[in-house]
């Protein structure tokens, strides 16, 4: 079943958008019904619960931290994650910086940005991001590679707020993408927005990665 709707998500996906099958509070029998299936690319929410599954699944799984993180747990997924979404704070880059030199291995992030309308969203605006970029700490960094931004649209029904925040962080990828060579640790090759409820339209916007959890492995139990 979940081979099924995975397999039915990614056929109708353009062959530049990557899936990542958001497997949080999903046990590891899920996760490995969609690895059999040829797919590589989990993503979790909870540092200590990716930890838990990096430890006892297959090693070439890609495991995405999605969720907002704490700067006293990137020790615990330094040595292994594959990108880190949520980066939303210099602060945090900072820690990742150094917990990535110590594991020797640069480790990919994406800069979240604040597109919604609700405040309980995380995320940094636009002088926020370009403080941020300016800043002496971020031209220093050997060990952080930023691969694009991340966002989280309104969870709204209405399709014209969500297009329109869509297209705002699509404008900006676009703006960053242009002046990339400014930087020397940053490629916008990752446009990481849409999710279960609205990955279709993010994906026209101009999405190149979307986050799919209950699409693919049913609404989730957080007993």
């Amino acid at each position: 079943m979940i081979a099924e709707k995975l397999n039915t998500i990614k056929s109708n996906l353009p062959q530049n958008v990557t899936l990542i099958a958001v497997s949080k509070t999903k046990p590891e029998e899920d996760i490995m019904e969609a690895y059999r299936a040829g797919h590589r690319d989990f993503g979790e929410n909870k540092v200590q619960e990716m930890t838990a599954k990096y430890e006892n699944l297959p090693k070439d799984i890609r495991w995405h931290m999605i969720g907002h993180v704490q700067r006293n747990k990137v020790k615990y997924m330094a040595p292994f994650v594959h990108m880190i979404h949520g980066v939303d704070s210099l602060k945090l880059l900072k820690e990742i910086e150094k917990q990535a030199k110590k594991q020797d291995r640069v480790i990919n992030c994406l800069l979240q940005i604040h597109i919604a309308r609700e405040e309980s969203k995380f995320g940094l605006d636009e002088e926020e991001l370009k403080e941020l970029l300016a800043s002496e700490a971020f031209s220093q960094m050997k060990y952080v590679h930023i691969k694009g931004l991340m966002g989280m649209a309104t969870f709204t029904d209405k399709q014209e707020v969500v297009q329109s925040e869509f297209s705002y962080l699509k404008q900006l990828f676009e703006s960053l993408k242009k002046d990339q060579e400014s930087w020397p640790h940053l490629s916008m090759e990752v446009l990481s927005m849409g999710m279960s409820g609205d990955y279709e339209l993010a994906v026209e916007c101009g999405s190149t990665m979307v986050r799919i959890g209950s699409s693919i492995f049913g609404e989730r139990n957080y007993q």
